[in-house]
């Protein structure tokens, strides 16, 4: 009967839910990185590097670059770019050394994963990084 009652009580808790990252936790683990990212089907997706004061720089890898800046809001990290006034919401997550980036100004369109972390500067056609 004991048994029964653990087991019962094991399968009432709550399962944790994956939480995305605080706008701290963030800036905590990509301030002064360059990081690669990736999709499904592309894993050369982009390049981003994380400047102090939430400043980024965004590449598509092909050497053309663009200036940010990156925002908490609504528990989602949002990214505005000079001359896109749209900005790019994702939700978050750590994953095993890296992140997972879920968009979520267009649900249910892009996930992207961390593939590779540099610790060079880009390398910007006609900006200096």
């Amino acid at each position: 009967m004991r048994i029964l009652a653990i087991i019962f009580s094991l399968m009432a808790a709550p399962v944790l839910a994956e939480e995305p990252m605080s706008a701290a936790e963030f800036d905590a683990f990509v301030t002064g990185r360059i990081v690669s990212f990736g999709t499904e089907g592309n894993p050369g997706f982009g390049v981003e590097q994380y400047l102090d004061d939430q400043r980024v720089i965004w590449s598509p890898g092909d050497g053309t670059c663009t200036n940010g800046v990156w925002y908490e809001s609504k528990g989602d990290i949002c990214f505005r770019y000079d001359g896109d006034p749209e900005p790019k919401c994702w939700a978050i997550y750590r994953e095993g050394d890296g992140m997972r980036a879920i968009y979520t100004t267009r649900p249910d369109t892009t996930v992207i994963f961390e593939t590779e972390a540099f610790s060079v500067p880009l390398i910007c056609d006609g900006l200096s990084s």
